[in-house]
């Protein structure tokens, strides 16, 4: 909010903080650091990390590599497992330290206010990053077999089995976003899930 007050010509400009009424309580979890999904601008996602690296905001940008096919060769490529979203994790209070940085447009939400991503998502997304798996995006699916991995690198974590081809691929689904990511995975690593 802003008051002027004018004396002998001139304008003064004065700046003065909205009031809290008494009584009101803010939530804590406008203090808490929680995980975010900023929705940046096409094929901003890698400029948009950097910006955040830059200000000291903790991001997450999972990236899975693709081979693409030129006239005279191929290329390997770092591409967004998620076009068009970078992970922060901010506090409320501390949120327009993101929404400044040049390429993102908002934080993903409900009724303009921004949604937490749960912290199972984001360890379930890092989990399927790690190691020698074939990691790759996948149309959003809410239903199909649910499983429970058993073994391996990605024991504990739960998703939906689909066959493609000759391969068995373990699909995790992000809700807040509507997407989903799959990993390669071998049939007796995991079980349904009830």
């Amino acid at each position: 909010m802003m008051q002027t007050s004018m004396s002998a010509g001139a304008i003064a400009i004065e700046r003065t903080e909205p009031t809290v009424p008494l009584g009101a309580r803010i939530p804590t979890e406008y203090f808490e650091p929680h995980w975010y999904a900023a929705y940046t601008c096409a094929n901003h996602e890698k400029g948009v990390t950097q910006q955040m690296q830059r200000r000291s905001v903790e991001c997450f940008l999972p990236l899975y590599e693709s081979v693409r096919r030129w006239k005279d060769r191929r290329v390997r490529l770092q591409q967004p497992l998620f076009p068009g979203y970078v992970f922060v994790r901010v506090s409320l209070r501390d949120r327009l330290q993101v929404l400044k940085v040049p390429g993102v447009a908002k934080l993903v939400g409900f009724d303009g206010h921004p949604t937490p991503v749960p912290n199972e998502d984001i360890e379930a997304v890092r989990a399927c990053l790690i190691g020698r798996h074939s990691v790759q995006p996948h149309h959003y699916l809410q239903r199909g077999r649910r499983v429970r991995v058993l073994s391996g690198p990605l024991a504990g974590l739960t998703g939906m089995v689909v066959r493609e081809k000759k391969t068995t691929r373990l699909v995790v689904s992000l809700d807040l976003l509507m997407r989903s990511v799959s990993v390669e995975l071998d049939t007796a690593d995991f079980v349904p899930y009830v």
